[in-house]
């Protein structure tokens, strides 16, 4: 993956680990950010799919968490100062789109192998089986970031558009 993208990549991950943290332990922690980076490389490269978006991705900024800790109740306390400052680098849309990704495997699959139309290419996020194919153990490890319920209202704010891109239907609920 591109390093241009890597701001928002690493806040986006970071971000979703915060509002869904993994079960406990380094080992835990470890397999949650593997499976919460794929999904926020593959959601970023999708969302910025050519080199010209990614600049303007630089130019414009990517918007920050603010409605996504409103969405999920992160914002009751005040989050300012240096401690927060990278929330700025969060993207809504990519963690959205990542979150649709952790709750459904199989829409993970086809938005991995889209990568291949981007200018990031096919291998860019490596092999993302604990995103498409997650053993019982990458389950255990990120119970919250796995749960299609508690993932629910931050991949509906954009789930429509995903389905969209790829050219899938969403699965009713």
């Amino acid at each position: 993956m591109p390093t241009d993208l890597s701001p928002v990549i690493a806040a986006s991950t970071r971000w979703l680990l915060s509002a869904f943290p993994p079960a406990g332990g380094p080992l835990d922690h470890a397999l949650a950010e593997a499976q919460a980076s794929h999904a926020v490389t593959i959601a970023a490269a999708l969302r910025y799919p050519t080199a010209l978006d990614a600049e303007l991705l630089h130019l414009l900024g990517p918007g920050g968490s603010a409605r996504l800790d409103s969405v999920t109740g992160a914002d009751a306390h005040p989050l300012e100062g240096a401690a927060h400052a990278w929330r700025t680098s969060v993207d809504e849309t990519v963690v959205s789109w990542a979150a649709c990704l952790l709750a459904d495997a199989e829409l993970a699959v086809v938005a991995a192998a889209c990568l291949a139309a981007t200018h990031h290419g096919a291998h860019g996020v490596g092999d993302a089986r604990r995103l498409t194919i997650p053993s019982p153990r990458d389950q255990r490890a990120a119970p919250l970031l796995r749960h299609p319920d508690l993932l629910g209202p931050i991949a509906a704010l954009h789930r429509e558009v995903l389905h969209a891109l790829l050219g899938t239907a969403p699965v009713d609920s």
